[in-house]
């Protein structure tokens, strides 16, 4: 099963993805500080990405644990594990795989296993869930964070910001991405048989127009093409959009922008379970 990414696999994206990482690391750590990630712990990083939540975790694990990443771009992962490596984080690897839903996920038990914006991506999203509580070890924790991307909008609202989120929206559901899927992680939960959430968390970031115009646009040239080549998007269109948003930023670079909402869940699988 592919890992459904349709953001690209360039270096303007992996830099896009840095920064996005860098933007949430706040919201991500005290997450984990409220979950409790021990010392000592192993950990499963899946979906890692650039390797800035393995830092996270490898940060609260010591250098008495250890944290596996594991991410479908061989590329991007070689990158986080050189990064991780040259801070002192000896005990971190990256593996190149994709998490599938039909296949058990590798080197398990688990203390902590912890998902950040790979579920948005994933068409089966409720067997990887599954797969991922599986990987849990008995008194071990599932984590999860996602975007729920409906709430992106201004205040007040403006024209070329919504029409901006409908064309995103439009483009990340054709390639087969929950949009809400941060808002359903308590059915999919259910759905996937991990059980009720322990708790969960709700998170948002509030920016300026003129910054998070850039942000913005380079989240639709990013997945303009895959949308593009299925017919969901033209565009002709697109650039209009982006046009748009461009003036508006440049008329009123103060206005406010709030960002899709990151939610977390999580689980804590019984020490007989």
């Amino acid at each position: 099963m592919s890992t459904g990414y349709g953001l690209g696999r360039t270096p303007q994206e992996y830099e896009r993805l840095r920064a996005q990482a860098r933007a949430w690391e706040a919201v991500t750590g005290r997450l984990l500080d409220r979950v409790g990630v021990p010392v000592g712990a192993s950990v499963l990083d899946a979906g890692c990405g650039p390797g800035e939540t393995m830092r996270l975790l490898a940060e609260r694990v010591g250098p008495s644990g250890s944290v596996v990443g594991v991410d479908a771009d061989a590329v991007l992962g070689a990158a986080a594990q050189e990064m991780l490596h040259g801070l002192g984080h000896g005990r971190c690897r990256v593996v190149a795989a994709e998490i599938r839903g039909d296949e058990p996920v590798a080197g398990g038990p688990y203390d902590v296993v912890f998902a950040r914006l790979l579920l948005f991506h994933l068409p089966q999203r409720v067997a990887v869930l599954g797969r991922l509580w599986e990987a849990v070890a008995a008194g071990g924790v599932l984590v999860v964070q996602d975007y729920d991307l409906s709430v992106v909008g201004t205040a007040p609202p403006v024209p070329a910001v919504e029409a901006v989120n409908r064309l995103m929206v439009e483009a990340f559901e054709a390639l087969g991405c929950d949009v809400r899927v941060g808002t359903r992680l308590p059915a999919l939960f259910a759905e996937a048989g991990v059980g009720v959430p322990d708790d969960s968390d709700v998170s948002g970031l509030v920016a300026p127009l003129g910054p998070a115009r850039m942000f913005l646009e380079q989240v639709v040239r990013g997945v303009l093409p895959a949308a593009v080549a299925r017919g969901a998007v033209d565009v002709v269109r697109a650039e209009r959009v982006l046009t748009g948003l461009a003036a508006e930023a440049e008329r009123s670079p103060g206005l406010p922008v709030l960002a899709p909402l990151l939610v977390g869940a999580w689980k804590r699988r019984p020490v007989g379970g």
